[in-house]
């Protein structure tokens, strides 16, 4: 064990992030152990699902009807797997460690 080299804990891969941020809002953020920000978006996704039943019109279909939750989570899914993949990629877990060109 190098004693300079700082010690990581091993990063969830970012295809279940994703997977997880697809069939919960925010789980993909808990899982990446950033369970402020998962359990945010969850909350706004269920407030925002919330206030666009109480304003949209009877005859919309479910998707109008919770648009601005769907639209949270949505915007939570592609945040959870960025972050995932990026903390993959600096880690050097799942892609090959980039190299300089000596030129």
């Amino acid at each position: 064990m190098d004693p300079k080299k700082p010690l990581r804990a091993p990063q969830p891969n970012p295809y279940l992030v994703l997977a997880a941020a697809i069939l919960l809002p925010g789980m993909g953020h808990v899982l990446l152990g950033q369970a402020q920000r998962g359990l945010g978006f969850a909350f706004f996704t269920l407030v925002g699902a919330w206030l666009t039943t109480k304003f949209a019109s009877p005859d919309v279909d479910v998707i109008g009807r919770h648009a601005a939750g769907v639209f949270v989570w949505a915007l939570s899914i592609p945040d959870a797997y960025r972050i995932a993949r990026l903390r993959a990629v600096t880690s050097y877990g799942s892609t090959s460690r980039p190299t300089t060109s000596a030129s």
